[in-house]
């Protein structure tokens, strides 16, 4: 029993020890391939890198207000016997937009002329009886006085006509009508809005700490998500005086071309007031930075020479940086590389440094300063 339980421990030991055997030899042999193994050389993006200049703006928001706006309105009630314009219509200053009844009126005026004119009869027969001492100083002055009279009252009666012959106060364009053919109007009943359009008006604030670096006629940029991919140009024409107590903000206003009228009174936009001295940076692709909380760093593109084979390869070398603003897809350095080096701009979360590259731009992303993304 002893001898068969021997041989069958000896047995277990020779395959495991041949088994053992084999894979050390494994071992053995990969680890002589991996020394002998050069790892290729990974494709990457990159550009060299060069001094620009940033110009400085303030941005804020602001709201479209109309250089002229009005609600025209009755000023005088009346019934409506004829509309002459359509909503939304462009009209002129004293265009004829709304006629009420002036049929009374008329009347009154008729009237009016009448005794106007028999007044002035009188007057001319007291001023003859006058001449000849026929009639008194004070006759002819309450003839004078009567012809004053009616006369006013025609003009009084002329005025109130005008009055119901609604006109446009200047040009613009019209909103909704809010009144129908034949509808009673009362004084001050509104008619329908009146807007003028190009230009317009760009109120906005800013913080109390940029009021120094504002001034009259400086450049403004203004966009709107109701014209994507437009900008309308303008200048700053006031700077208020006061500064809010609550927030700390001055208020501005800028003048606005909007020739397309793109721009409507209480639309929301987003302003750019451009300073006029622009900011020397180096800036980089922002996807070239390898974010970490050590601190960021980019991969620096350096040529050199291989002593075996003679040719010229390009290796890696990590390069720790300060970064200053960010602007659309590209960053500041403010230290840590000079102008002319080439860095590399995507995939730097693969790389190590004194790894060897080869560049290839062919679908090198593409960066702008002022990146506008299709809307999805």
């Amino acid at each position: 029993m002893l001898k068969k339980l021997f041989l069958a421990t000896v047995g277990v030991v020779l395959v495991v020890g041949a088994i053992a055997y084999v894979k050390l030899g494994q071992f053995a042999a990969m680890g002589e391939a991996a020394a002998g193994m050069v790892m290729p050389p990974e494709t990457v993006t990159a550009v060299a890198i060069a001094d620009a200049r940033w110009e400085q703006v303030i941005a804020a928001t602001g709201t479209v207000t109309a250089v002229q706006g009005v609600t025209v309105s009755a000023e005088v009630g009346g019934r409506v016997t004829a509309i002459a314009f359509e909503s939304g219509a462009v009209v002129g200053a004293a265009d004829v937009l709304l006629q009420l009844d002036t049929a009374s009126e008329e009347a009154q005026l008729a009237s009016a002329e009448a005794a106007a004119a028999l007044a002035r009869a009188d007057l001319s027969r007291v001023r003859r009886l006058g001449n000849r001492d026929l009639a008194s100083d004070d006759a002819v002055d309450r003839a004078e006085a009567q012809v004053k009279d009616t006369v006013a009252q025609v003009g009084v009666t002329r005025a109130l006509i005008a009055k119901k012959t609604v006109r446009a106060p200047f040009s613009g364009r019209l909103g909704l009508r809010q009144v129908n053919l034949g509808q009673v109007l009362a004084d001050g009943d509104p008619i329908v809005a009146l807007q003028t359009l190009d230009p317009v008006y760009v109120d906005f604030s800013v913080p109390q700490n940029q009021l120094a670096l504002l001034s009259d006629g400086m450049p403004v940029r203004v966009d709107s998500d109701a014209a994507i991919g437009e900008t309308f140009e303008g200048s700053i024409m006031a700077v208020s005086p006061e500064v809010d107590a609550a927030t700390r903000n001055v208020r501005v206003r800028a003048r606005v071309a909007n020739p397309d009228e793109k721009l409507r009174s209480g639309m929301f936009v987003n302003v750019e007031v451009v300073l006029p001295d622009a900011k020397p940076v180096l800036p980089v692709p922002a996807t070239a930075v390898l974010y970490a909380p050590f601190g960021d760093s980019v991969f620096v593109v350096e040529e050199q020479r291989n002593a075996e084979t003679g040719e010229t390869e390009r290796h890696l070398r990590q390069q720790f940086v300060r970064l200053g603003e960010a602007r659309g897809d590209y960053v500041d350095v403010t230290d840590g590389l000079e102008p002319g080096e080439t860095v590399v701009t995507s995939g730097v979360f693969k790389l190590r440094g004194g790894a060897k590259v080869i560049i290839d731009n062919t679908l090198a992303p593409a960066a702008r300063l002022d990146p506008r993304p299709a809307d999805s």
